[in-house]
């Protein structure tokens, strides 16, 4: 009966987002990725924990009784494990996945400097970036895009602020010297175009358990509650993994005007939570969600014309305006 009512919620959201994008072209099916790790089975012929059914903070714990030389062999014999696993400290994660991005011809984000939190090579391949310091953040925010995005249209130079990665950069430029990260998060199976795949959800039902499992091993590292910017096809996968959620006991407290879940906000907002101190001078509007509500933002419109150069405007700018009271937002209405 769950699984019943989270399809007709996918369906009911990719109808929604759907709506407002007649022009584009039909897309071909999509297998989605899905399960443990790429190499989990050599990993596990090791005695070591069960990828699948290890939770990320159960992860966390584990690596957090290995030394640092035992770390790094992990790194260099189980790159594609460690890489992806939801709890693994993020450095180790980073070096991991430079790797398999040598390893697998992925030259770019193989580049001195990039923080790489996932690469699964499987499929149209899977990838997630850091913008920041997240073992120092004090806020997060999650970049989930919508069609058409993989390993190899990640941060393409023809569409820069079209991308997962140009609208985290932005983001990320627009918060500087206030510790905040930014997360872009390709790590689901997109749809290509708006066809079957875009209509059913069916890839929004695996991306979403997915994105939960990222933000419970974010809370395993310590790292803040994340928002997420959900665009277009992507708010369907935020709406699902709000639902999905549940939330963790946790000894941190929220911040005033935020629930205390690991059911991430579902809106096109900044994160959560407020800086230590409000910079002089800071402008913009601040909107909480409530954590446990999904919403299918309109997607952003890009800029044309001789403002295409220049990074789009945020709606909002993270941890540099006061927070408005939480509120819900209401699920969009089933056509």
């Amino acid at each position: 009966m769950r699984r019943y009512k989270r399809t007709m919620a996918a369906v009911a959201l990719a109808t929604t987002v759907i709506s407002g994008t007649a022009g584009w072209a039909s897309g071909s099916a999509q297998e989605p990725v899905t399960g443990p790790p790429p190499g989990s089975a050599a990993w596990q012929r090791e005695g070591l924990p069960d990828p699948a059914a290890t939770t990320p903070a159960q992860v966390a714990r584990f690596f957090s009784t290995l030394g640092p030389d035992r770390q790094q062999d992990l790194v260099r014999r189980h790159p594609t494990v460690v890489g992806n696993l939801d709890g693994a400290p993020v450095k180790l994660r980073y070096a991991a996945n430079s790797r398999t991005a040598k390893a697998g011809g992925f030259e770019d984000l193989a580049r001195p400097g990039r923080q790489i939190l996932a690469l699964d090579p499987r499929g149209r391949g899977q990838v997630a970036e850091v913008y920041g310091d997240l073992s120092r953040a004090e806020h997060v925010a999650v970049v989930v895009p919508g069609s058409d995005i993989d390993a190899r249209t990640f941060d393409r130079t023809n569409d820069a602020y079209g991308t997962p990665a140009g609208m985290a950069k932005s983001l990320r430029d627009a918060t500087k010297g206030h510790r905040t990260a930014v997360i872009a998060w390709a790590g689901y199976t997109t749809p290509v175009g708006v066809g079957v795949d875009a209509a059913t959800g069916d890839l929004a039902e695996a991306g979403a358990d997915r994105l939960a499992r990222l933000t419970r091993g974010l809370d395993a590292t310590g790292a803040p509650d994340p928002a997420l910017f959900c665009h277009s096809y992507g708010s369907v996968v935020c709406g699902l993994a709000a639902r999905a959620s549940t939330p963790p006991t946790s000894s941190r407290s929220a911040p005033r005007g935020c629930a205390r879940t690991r059911s991430p906000t579902c809106t096109r907002t900044p994160a959560c939570g407020r800086p230590r101190t409000r910079p002089t001078g800071s402008t913009g509007s601040r909107t909480s969600g409530s954590r446990a509500s999904a919403t299918a933002p309109t997607p952003p419109t890009r800029p044309s014309g001789p403002a295409a150069s220049r990074p789009p405007t945020p709606t909002a700018t993270p941890a540099t305006s006061p927070p408005a009271p939480s509120r819900s937002v209401p699920s969009p209405r089933s056509p």
